[in-house]
């Protein structure tokens, strides 16, 4: 096991991003990745650095500190250069992962259709062409832990031009599995049922609220993105009426864009959704941010302006002084529904929400 020292900065400049909030996130995402969290140094930074995105002292005091506690992986909340991961690589002496890295490798583990390990893939490779560098310092690194699976077959120690030219093929793979997937849409548009996505934050239920819902075995598990690979479920009711629901890849703060553009084939049962069912975690201490990051990715995919449901999920988990947090919750969102996907608490409620929006919809 891999054993990290987180680095976490101030830059979001967020509202409701506060950094034990940013600090926590990142240590969940380290433990998705298989590795232990050693330490954690914050730094408050007003202008990056553009050699180490922070100060030279504070990449001194990481050195020390990682020599002190063993550790053999520095990860970063931010995205960083090539020659910021360069310098601080060669100044600590570890290997240096940032944000971006650190996702894609989790995405690696998670993918199990081909559809999503070549959406992972094209993402690693996107990231990777700028960082290889003629002294190979960066295709050294393949050799195993955070930020090196995925494509591994492939080992990139080929030039920049074999990737690109492998960056064109995957593009053309997934071309024609979209292609694929819009036929099975023209087939189910020709029986007019209406489509319903699940959206919402990453570990937020969306696989549980599925389940439930359509009497499901998706796979289910309590880490973030235990769901890569999109999946669309019918549910049949009384009187002939059925529906499609669509879950699909849960969104996270700070999602990088490129990552948004690799992942759009998964994420198109979204865009062509009748109405977003958006699950928000009713029992997180951070739902507010979470729903506010949601938002930010629905708008970069042009589809914020759905009709959207609030889902409330995990009402069951609320201690008796949560259900003022609760009550808070179901004034901020109109449209909302408390629900338990566990329990299977509220789900009569959504489906006729749904119905309604539908029904109003096609009148």
């Amino acid at each position: 096991m891999e054993k990290a020292v987180l680095i976490v900065t101030d830059l979001d400049n967020s509202l409701y991003w506060k950094l034990p909030d940013l600090v926590s996130e990142l240590a969940e995402l380290t433990y998705s990745a298989g590795a232990s969290v050693l330490d954690t140094i914050t730094c408050r930074i007003k202008n990056p650095n553009p050699a180490y995105l922070i100060g030279r002292g504070k990449v001194e005091e990481i050195a020390y500190l990682a020599k002190e506690k063993k550790a053999n992986t520095i990860i970063f909340n931010d995205d960083l250069s090539p020659a910021q991961q360069r310098n601080l690589e060669e100044m600590i002496g570890l290997k240096t992962v940032d944000r971006t890295q650190l996702i894609l490798d989790i995405f690696a583990r998670r993918a199990h259709s081909k559809e999503g390990k070549l959406q992972v893939e094209l993402a690693q490779l996107v990231y990777l062409l700028p960082r290889l560098s003629g002294q190979g310092i960066w295709l050294s690194r393949l050799g195993g832990g955070i930020g090196t699976r995925g494509p591994g077959e492939k080992k990139l120690e080929v030039q920049r031009r074999h990737i690109r030219q492998r960056i064109a093929r995957l593009k053309k793979e997934l071309k024609d599995l979209k292609i694929h997937r819009q036929t099975l849409r023209k087939s189910r548009v020709k029986v007019k049922l209406p489509l319903v996505g699940i959206v919402g934050y990453t570990n937020s239920g969306k696989s549980s609220l599925l389940n439930a819902l359509t009497n499901s075995t998706v796979k289910v598990d309590d880490r973030l993105f235990a769901t890569l690979d999109p999946t669309v479920r019918r549910l049949d009711l009384p009187g002939g009426k059925a529906i499609l629901f669509a879950d699909t890849i849960g969104f996270l703060h700070k999602l990088p864009h490129h990552l948004i553009e690799s992942f759009k084939t998964t994420l198109e049962e979204v865009m062509y959704a009748d109405v977003l069912v958006q699950v928000i975690d009713a029992s997180h201490p951070f739902s507010l941010q979470h729903s506010k990051d949601v938002e930010v990715v629905l708008e970069e995919m042009e589809v914020k302006d759905k009709p959207r449901i609030a889902a409330l999920n995990k009402i069951d988990k609320l201690p008796h002084q949560g259900i003022i947090d609760l009550s808070r919750l179901q004034q901020r969102y109109t449209n909302s529904v408390a629900v338990s996907a566990l329990k299977a608490q509220g789900l009569k409620e959504l489906i006729d929400k749904i119905f309604s929006i539908i029904s109003l919809d096609r009148r």
